[in-house]
């Protein structure tokens, strides 16, 4: 049943005023203008988002709270059902005609300054995501709502705060142009410097620096960065102690130091290719080990 209702919702859902789907896609483009260089359009979205999600705005608002409905995941059905009662205080809270304007201009700006094409770029969980701005514009409008689809929604969107998040991965990205720009551009522009495949290591890194990117959250992928730098440091100490060759040795020494001088606060696209070097170097002296 709840299959057939996300169908039904599928070909009626206005995603183009589904705050999660715009934001998420206006990421994407983000994503690919950095890796392709384009400085204007990367600029271009990122006047958007701070001039349309700038807080104090009601699609700032908005964006809040279907960003923890999104992300968001508890161990037990009865806190999912508190989090979906503060859900909807939170969303009737809402100046429903400000938002709507917000919307709209924010459409309005994207369709002027954007290449055709921006909303065919598809967003991983898209029905989760229609099932949750479904049920904030049905909260808001309270007393006008279809009362069994709202009951269906709700115990959709609690299946899914119950539920793992998976992360969305690099090579699992099937939008044409997610897949020939993203995946393709920045697997040949860090091959370039390395002359061989990334290691799955460095695939995740560089997926994990995409999606942080462009304003979002740092702290999670700063604890990544921290975790790669210690395991590294782990690794370099257990194999200098096994390895004889003086010479070897003292270039280790100076990767060690290396390792405690980088500095994780500014990440770009120099950090991260530092950080694929410690990565790649850390593999191949494992596989020396092995062999």
């Amino acid at each position: 049943m709840i299959r057939e209702i996300w169908l039904k919702m599928s070909k009626t859902h206005n995603k183009k005023r589904n705050v999660g789907i715009i934001y998420e896609q206006l990421i994407y483009r983000m994503a690919i203008a950095t890796v392709e260089n384009d400085h204007a359009t990367r600029n271009t979205i990122s006047d958007i988002i701070s001039e349309h999600f700038h807080k104090g705005s009601q699609l700032y608002r908005e964006f809040r709270l279907f960003n923890a409905l999104a992300k968001t995941t508890v161990n037990s059905e009865s806190l999912a059902v508190r989090i979906l009662d503060e859900a909807k205080i939170a969303a009737r809270d809402h100046d429903a005609k400000r938002l709507s304007k917000e919307k709209s201009g924010l459409i309005r700006e994207i369709s002027c300054k954007l290449k055709k094409g921006f909303y065919a770029q598809n967003v991983q969980n898209y029905r989760h995501y229609a099932t949750i701005q479904t049920l904030l514009n049905d909260w808001r409008n309270s007393g006008k709502s279809d009362i069994a689809r709202v009951v269906k929604y709700e115990q959709s969107l609690v299946e899914w705060l119950t539920s793992e998040k998976e992360k969305p991965k690099l090579d699992e990205m099937k939008n044409v142009t997610v897949d020939n720009l993203t995946v393709k551009i920045m697997t040949e522009k860090f091959n370039s410097r390395y002359g061989k495949l990334l290691n799955e290591e460095q695939k995740e890194l560089i997926q994990d620096y995409v999606f942080t990117m462009s304003g979002g959250d740092t702290t999670e992928f700063k604890k990544r960065l921290q975790e790669i730098r210690n395991t590294a440091v782990q690794d370099l100490k257990r194999y200098s102690l096994k390895c004889e060759n003086r010479v070897l040795n003292e270039k280790l020494d100076s990767v060690n130091k290396m390792l405690e001088g980088v500095n994780i606060n500014k990440i770009d696209d120099d950090l991260i290719a530092k950080y694929l070097t410690i990565s790649r170097l850390r593999h191949e002296l494992l596989e020396n080990d092995n062999g």
